[in-house]
């Protein structure tokens, strides 16, 4: 994967983005004022353990957030100069699977089981592309086509159930991509699928993105897909990114102990380094009730005194990476031997 600066002008801007939901046990800060960019053919890639924030923060950029118990209280989100977080929602449902697409993690509950996938497909372009019912059958059948579904012809008028995992993810991404969109966003497209089904998905978003040029946010947990598509990475953790770094850069050289411990609980495959796996100790935080200071102090094995009382923030490092991190990881010896895909 080639290396991108991220310094093109943004396709997308998000700034101080800010999601609180009000629960049971009191304000939860989902989504602790982040900021990043992504620039038109780039993919970017948010990685982080489950309620990290990851899903929360694009389903806020897409005006997909439950209101309540949720709630964007602070930030700005411009998409080609537009800000997507002032928009009325018919203004953004005008974006919404047009300009900005999403494919969600799990098809079976993203599709509409009691429609057929020509009724679910060319809806899209109907209501965007103003075509006709027989425009709109021929682009969606040549979309099938396009993402490898044999037959698409006949299979067009089935139902989402006659379809398997992987067959139901290609259809999603046909249709996210139907209005040729300037921004994909897609949350975990391949945790339900086997390795080969997810090799050729990913491969697939890849040929379409060297095609038609579309930038990709690419929501995940998995670094494997994240070295493989990912031309930069923002790790997330407890609502915050934690990390920002080209992808190499990243996998080479980490600078958040978070970071650094995502890497060891992974096998490499260079034959480099200890064949041990070593995982987080502990749990994710409890986002009700984060300790005070740094939010990873209680799983970090390199905390020190000051981790209790501050809370770090994203600063340079001298290799380029940027890390909200009170230490230096580089001098510990454990670095050597971390784990890469």
């Amino acid at each position: 994967m080639n290396e991108r600066s991220g310094t093109d002008r943004p396709l997308l801007a998000v700034e101080n983005l800010q999601v609180q939901f009000r629960t049971d046990e009191g304000i939860v800060q989902a989504v602790d004022g982040i900021s990043f960019t992504i620039a038109a053919g780039e993919t970017l890639g948010i990685v982080g353990e489950s309620g990290s924030g990851k899903s929360v923060t694009n389903l806020a950029l897409m005006g997909l957030i439950p209101q309540p118990p949720g709630k964007v209280v602070a930030g700005q989100a411009r998409f080609q100069g537009e800000d997507l977080l002032g928009m009325s929602p018919a203004a953004l449902a005008k974006i919404r699977g047009n300009r900005i697409a999403m494919i969600f993690q799990d098809p079976m509950t993203s599709l509409n089981p009691f429609l057929t996938v020509a009724q679910q497909m060319t809806e899209v372009t109907e209501l965007h592309l103003g075509f006709s019912r027989r425009q709109a059958l021929d682009h969606a059948v040549a979309m099938l086509e396009r993402v490898g579904i044999a037959d698409a012809g006949r299979r067009i008028f089935g139902y989402p159930h006659e379809f398997s995992g992987g067959m139901r993810q290609r259809v999603m991404i046909a249709m996210a991509l139907s209005c040729k969109p300037d921004l994909l966003i897609a949350d975990e497209p391949t945790t339900a699928l086997d390795v080969t089904i997810q090799a050729q998905i990913l491969e697939m978003m890849q040929q379409l993105q060297r095609e038609e040029g579309t930038a990709i946010i690419m929501i995940t947990h998995d670094l494997g897909v994240v070295a493989k598509l990912c031309h930069r990475v923002n790790v997330m953790y407890a609502g915050r990114f934690v990390e920002k770094a080209p992808v190499e850069r990243l996998f080479a050289q980490p600078r958040h102990p978070y970071t650094l411990g995502l890497l060891e609980s992974l096998p490499r495959l260079d034959g480099q380094g200890s064949n041990r796996l070593t995982a987080i100790s502990g749990s994710p935080p409890d986002l009700a009730q984060l300790p005070d200071g740094c939010a990873f102090r209680p799983r970090c094995p390199y905390a020190i005194e000051r981790c209790a009382s501050e809370t770090p923030t994203l600063v340079d490092q001298e290799n380029g990476n940027r890390a909200a991190c009170l230490i230096d990881v580089t001098t510990s010896p454990r670095v050597a031997e971390t784990k890469r895909p």
